[in-house]
């Protein structure tokens, strides 16, 4: 029987184990896409326990304490930090198989170096450990991003944020780790949302143009990116549904926003084909200036009406989605490539099954202007664990260029979330350490060791176009 998770989980050959401790392991993390607050890093948040490091706002851990049937009071609710705890260790002492249990463990060993099992029996123990140690300074914000190794984070960011906190960052010598913007506009593309003209008012007032067209809405947008990259954005991230391509004249897009301006319900049709008509202005902008396009899509959400009215957004109530078209993402994809204008892009579907449909799309848009220049995203959200992170791996070695992969994010709202990039590279490490133990690649440690550090930190680097040294 191997140990609990020690410095070999995971990693099941010695070229694994090899690829890992001397190369995975010690390159920095580079997070290129997280939730974190930015006024968080900037007023370096100290947390008074576990719970708010550790609960607070964890989708993730709420829905998997709904599963063992923990009442809403001990998730959400009013019971005391102290007893949500309690409640969470019972649920993850019998969390078997789940990627929590996993995460949970590395990040109570990295960061409180507890190497035990959190269960119902341990929990004071735990409690009073973690605890304890975060009473020390050197367990807040910035300095739980020193010590994971991190040299950039990008936040994701509304077009009208004013980007004070990042402003303050920047100006903080202090700090040197970069902390930087990147462009999230879906709430000025979701023309069919109740609160769509409120946003677009306060879209209007931040970048100084009235929006009363979609032209306009254009011009206020480039306003707002122009704003964007001075303060150093170069990556985009857009939440759709599914990727749509529903082409249309000018004079349609704007019939269509004049209808909904005018407080009028629009068609679903009519909805796809006004958000085919900003996708396209956005990414055909986002080349212009070298910026990353990221696609995050293939996710319903907010499924349960009644918890939604409760707790609103974010809170555990999402599914996989199998809306997405994969005729519809390549016609979006040759929308923007036809006039030479597709920007460097990264697709992430939430459906797994969605992984060789993706392969072969990507492969139909490559150049030489950039390593891969159509990505397959790093598996994400409920795909980001060992069986899923695999099978991204394997499809994309089968179809695309595994050694091209900009790797791991977090997509996370916790400072403990970096072991995520830990337990991606121990996966990675034990994929290709398989092949080659099974004589399926070359056991070239040079070519080896390039790959992985590669995978782990360079591409990111390469590919983004971050001020950053390669390892």
């Amino acid at each position: 029987m191997k140990p609990f998770m020690d410095k070999n989980f995971l990693l099941s050959t010695p070229t694994a184990r090899t690829l890992f401790h001397e190369f995975a392991d010690k390159a920095p993390i580079l997070d290129y896409h997280c939730h974190i607050n930015p006024s968080e890093i900037a007023e370096d948040r100290r947390f008074d326990n576990i719970t708010q490091l550790w609960l607070g706002g964890d989708h993730y851990k709420w829905r998997l304490m709904r599963s063992f049937g923990v009442d809403e009071a001990y998730i959400t609710g009013d019971a005391s930090d102290k007893e949500k705890f309690f409640k969470w260790a019972e649920v993850l002492g019998k969390a078997i198989g789940n990627p929590l249990y996993h995460w949970s463990h590395l990040e109570l060993q990295r960061y409180f170096g507890y190497t035990g099992c959190l269960n119902a029996k341990t929990a004071e123990e735990v409690w009073n450990l973690c605890n304890a140690k975060l009473s020390d300074p050197s367990m807040s914000a910035r300095n739980l991003i020193r010590k994971s190794n991190v040299t950039l984070i990008c936040t994701t960011d509304d077009p009208a944020d004013s980007l004070e906190w990042h402003a303050k960052i920047a100006a903080d010598n202090t700090f040197d780790v970069q902390v930087l913007p990147a462009w999230r506009p879906d709430k000025a593309m979701n023309i069919e949302k109740p609160e769509y003209s409120d946003y677009l008012s306060v879209l209007s007032k931040e970048s100084g143009i009235t929006i009363h067209s979609f032209a306009s809405l254009k011009k206020a947008l480039i306003n707002r990116m122009d704003f964007f990259a001075s303060m150093g954005c170069c990556v985009s991230d857009h939440g759709l549904l599914s990727l749509m391509y529903y082409p249309a004249s000018d004079e349609e897009i704007e019939n269509i926003f004049a209808k909904r301006r005018s407080g009028n319900v629009i068609s679903k049709e009519e909805e796809l084909t006004f958000k085919t008509a900003f996708m396209l202005f956005a990414g055909k902008e986002y080349h212009k200036r070298n910026w990353v396009m990221q696609l995050h899509y293939g996710c319903k959400r907010d499924n349960n009406d009644l918890m939604y009215q409760r707790l609103g957004p974010d809170t555990g109530f999402d599914c996989i989605s199998s809306h997405t078209s994969s005729d519809q993402t390549a016609d979006f994809l040759n929308g923007l490539a036809r006039t030479d204008e597709l920007p460097k892009t990264i697709l992430y579907s939430l459906n797994p099954g969605d992984n060789q449909a993706i392969g072969t799309i990507i492969g139909c848009f490559q150049d030489s202007s950039a390593v891969a220049k159509i990505q397959q995203g790093s598996a994400w959200w409920f795909n980001d664990h060992k069986t899923g992170i695999k099978d991204q791996l394997l499809s994309l070695a089968n179809l695309g260029n595994l050694s091209g992969f900009v790797g791991m994010l977090t997509d996370s709202r916790s400072f403990l979330s970096y072991t995520r990039h830990e337990y991606f590279r121990r996966i990675l490490c034990d994929l290709i350490g398989e092949f080659v133990e099974n004589g399926e690649f070359s056991s070239d440690s040079e070519t080896l060791s390039e790959i992985i550090k590669d995978i782990s930190y360079n591409n990111a680097v390469r590919y983004f176009g971050f001020h950053l040294d390669e390892i």
